[in-house]
């Protein structure tokens, strides 16, 4: 009896002291990309489940039940803002009664306020289109903008979760020391891209192209958020070739229908790039999702 309630107690204090016994702080990304930084700055301390994949517009998501459950269970919210989820999210947040990740809160946190942003309009109306009154809201594809958000998402997990605060600093330590090598790696490869001029599908490369030093002569949408119409396509033609065009960028969400008419009359290629981590099979990380994307389109355009 001795031996067995020796035996009983020695499992229950393995069973407690067991990493998977340990509550891991429950985060809700709203993108792809999101849901790979906390996962590589939480490790196994967090359980990270995303509202979207990269084969849907983080503009237009349906605030389901099952989202709105998943707000609910959350402790720490990680999401683009800059009104890129302004149709779906402020619902999620109202029915899922969380009053641990409601704007205001530490369990609240947008990425893009964490960076300056470009594009910010002076002045908005409807006719403009669908424009972000806080200013292009995608900031993920800037590798200098990621690290910064990637250190104030540290800090925000460590005041959520003060218990492993030491951890998170050192993955985030980790992460800034891969990410600041692979940085040394791709600008050596850029230089190629230089003043490259490339067709757009929505303003969603601003960031990836600044950094590039590339430019986006065109823009597939007649106003942003109006997909392609026969009309507008047609009147890029003379624009695309006298501005010697050399691509036209397409995210893995988007219908590239548009894309390819103008290609086929133009004689330019369409490439389909990730956009955001899962976007392709290469692109399982943000790494991954960085070097993938830079390697499309040096194989397109270094030489043409």
């Amino acid at each position: 009896m001795i031996k067995m309630k020796f035996l009983y107690c020695t499992m229950l204090a393995f069973f407690i002291a067991s990493p998977l016994a340990q509550a891991k702080t429950n985060i809700f990304a709203c993108e792809p990309e999101w849901k790979a930084l906390a996962e590589a700055i939480g490790g196994d301390k967090v359980k990270v489940t995303s509202a979207t994949t990269a084969f849907q517009d983080p503009h237009h998501i349906e605030a389901r039940p099952s989202l709105i459950a998943k707000t609910r269970r959350a402790d720490l919210l990680i999401c683009t803002g800059s009104e890129l989820e302004i149709g779906w999210l402020p619902l999620l947040l109202r029915q899922s009664g969380n009053k641990d990740v409601q704007v205001g809160q530490p369990g609240y946190f947008l990425a893009s306020e964490q960076v300056e942003r470009t594009e910010i309009p002076e002045k908005m109306d409807r006719s403009m289109g669908d424009i972000h009154a806080g200013g292009n809201p995608h900031v993920h594809l800037d590798p200098k903008r990621l690290l910064s958000i990637a250190e104030a998402f540290t800090q925000r997990l460590q005041l959520i979760d003060a218990e492993n605060a030491g951890f998170y600093e050192a993955q985030f330590e980790r992460f800034e020391t891969k990410w600041l090598d692979a940085l040394k790696g791709w600008e050596s490869q850029i230089a190629a891209l230089k003043g490259k001029k490339v067709v757009v599908y929505h303003k969603n490369w601003s960031y990836l192209l600044a950094w590039l030093d590339m430019e986006a002569v065109a823009d597939l949408e007649p106003k942003p958020g109006i997909p392609p119409t026969s009309s507008h396509l047609v009147s890029l033609l003379q624009l695309v070739k006298a501005e010697q065009a050399e691509a036209i960028l397409v995210a893995a969400y988007q219908d590239d229908k548009g894309a390819r008419w103008l290609a086929k009359k133009s004689g330019i290629p369409v490439l389909n790039l990730p956009f955001t981590v899962g976007g392709d099979k290469e692109s399982t990380d943000l790494l991954g999702l960085y070097q993938n994307t830079l390697t499309q389109l040096l194989d397109t355009l270094k030489d043409s």
